[in-house]
């Protein structure tokens, strides 16, 4: 998909400002250095995920984050979309969804079993767009979470 590309060091510039935008509009309790040090292993190649930006590399629209793990029920490797971000001027024209199908075509071909993401019970515009990609609840499970 040529409106998707792999983040590296050299997109840092382009990248941190859309993860700050995204962090101040889900209203994360994140500053410019902890979003940062987030993002720069999976910049520097990182095994435990990556970054792809979304739209024109120089000037992109959005971003998408995968991390990796291990999944006995799936039979191997896993993926999880942490963060999915387009921005709000460009919504709704197909970009997020394209984008989405493109990094499970990718992720697919490249051995990973299963792609999980989580999104919030009461926002019904979020679960129709991933259901369009083709993301069905589970309905025996909950994401829990401890923060360590």
């Amino acid at each position: 998909m040529k409106s998707l590309h792999l983040a590296t060091p050299d997109d840092a510039d382009r990248l941190l400002p859309l993860v700050a935008a995204f962090h101040a509009e889900m209203g994360f309790d994140s500053d410019a250095e902890a979003q940062a040090a987030a993002v720069g292993p999976l910049l520097d190649g990182s095994p435990h995920g990556a970054i792809w930006l979304i739209g024109p590399r120089r000037a992109p629209v959005g971003y998408i984050a995968v991390t990796f793990g291990w999944s006995l029920e799936f039979g191997g490797l896993d993926g999880h979309v942490d963060e999915i971000f387009i921005r709000r001027a460009v919504r709704g024209r197909g970009m997020g969804g394209d984008a989405l199908n493109g990094i499970c075509k990718a992720l697919k071909e490249a051995g990973v079993k299963a792609l999980h993401l989580e999104v919030d019970r009461e926002d019904e515009t979020g679960q129709r767009f991933y259901r369009r990609a083709r993301f069905a609840p589970r309905d025996r499970a909950m994401l829990m979470t401890r923060a360590l």
